[in-house]
């Protein structure tokens, strides 16, 4: 094993990948004379050049088409976002062309494309930069949409992501491109649709998924304390979702507790709940809680955002409540 930063790990992936196979490219804002927005790709343009390291303009409709109709004709494009909430400039490419496109095409047409880049808040960066787009792809038929919490996930995950013959939403966050992580010192993989136990516990259930696993992970060890016993399931992956070890858990701990920065709405919190109370219903010793973001867009004050995002506090107190503990 080594240990490597989040930013690092990504790049290894893109790096083996687009070793491995000549018709895999990265286009995008800033990835290439610029080493990468978060210096995700650095390097990269000295090993594969221009032709391959594609810097775009700020035109997300149009680099993204191009991208889409490069995947139809065979090649398998990484089409980085500086952020996703500049991606809504493009989401009619991703939701009406790449998404549906297999279908429409009666099953002749692949698009074998990654659209990848940081999501949701990082500080105080206001509302127009600051939204959760998590579960908005994940409502579209036709995508595969991942969320990675930790290097050794992102690296096993994106190379899966570019392999993968359908279009795949791959999303970061920029509060994780620092973290530190240990990956193997050979190449893997990471199946697409497949959830992890982070810590096994037996009193409630904590599931989430992204940058916000580090909330649920800092809940568990708090209520530890306490000696209450959680157990932590990233989801990694919320289309598919893996159901089933959701619901293994709460059959094990009878409490299920979702933690999500998403506004309350159509969120995966209200997904995953609506399918543990249909299939593990007799199971439940407290109704499933969510704690989700705001119903409001994100502040600019750090105490606003502070009220706003899911924390520890939220977190520890949801547990409690679920456990009848106050």
């Amino acid at each position: 094993m080594k240990n490597v930063v989040f930013r690092e790990a990504l790049k290894e992936a893109l790096l083996e990948e687009m070793r491995r196979d000549e018709n895999v490219f990265l286009m995008g804002e800033e990835v290439a004379q610029y080493n990468g927005a978060y210096k995700v790709s650095q390097g990269l343009l000295d090993e594969f050049g221009p032709r391959r390291v594609i810097d775009t303009p700020i035109a997300e409709l149009g680099f993204t088409g191009i991208g889409i109709g490069a995947a139809m004709n065979g090649l398998r494009p990484v089409i980085e976002f500086m952020t996703f909430n500049f991606s809504l400039v493009a989401i009619d490419q991703v939701v009406n062309s790449a998404s549906k496109m297999l279908e429409m095409s009666g099953g002749q047409i692949n698009v074998p494309i990654v659209f990848r880049g940081p999501t949701a808040s990082a500080g105080m960066l206001a509302a127009q930069h600051s939204n959760a787009f998590d579960n908005w792809y994940a409502n579209c038929a036709g995508l595969k949409v991942i969320v990675p919490s930790n290097p050794m996930d992102a690296k096993g995950l994106l190379k899966s992501a570019i392999r993968d013959n359908d279009p795949v939403v791959f999303m970061e966050s920029e509060q994780m491109y620092g973290d530190k992580g240990d990956i193997p010192e050979g190449e893997y993989l990471i199946p697409i649709g497949i959830a992890d136990i982070k810590r096994e516990g037996t009193d409630v259930t904590i599931v989430s998924f992204g940058k916000i696993m580090k909330v649920a992970l800092a809940a568990a060890q708090e209520l530890q304390k306490e000696n209450i016993s959680v157990e932590v399931i990233d989801l990694r992956t919320i289309r598919p979702i893996d159901y089933a070890t959701v619901i293994n858990s709460v059959k094990k701990t009878n409490r299920l507790v979702i933690v999500e920065e998403a506004w309350p709405l159509g969120s995966i919190a209200t997904e995953v709940a609506f399918k543990v109370q249909k299939d593990a219903f007799d199971y439940l010793d407290a109704p499933v809680l969510r704690v989700v973001s705001a119903d409001v867009p994100l502040p600019y004050a750090p105490n606003l955002i502070e009220l706003a995002l899911p924390n520890v506090g939220k977190v520890v107190k949801a547990v409690k409540s679920v456990m009848y503990k106050g």
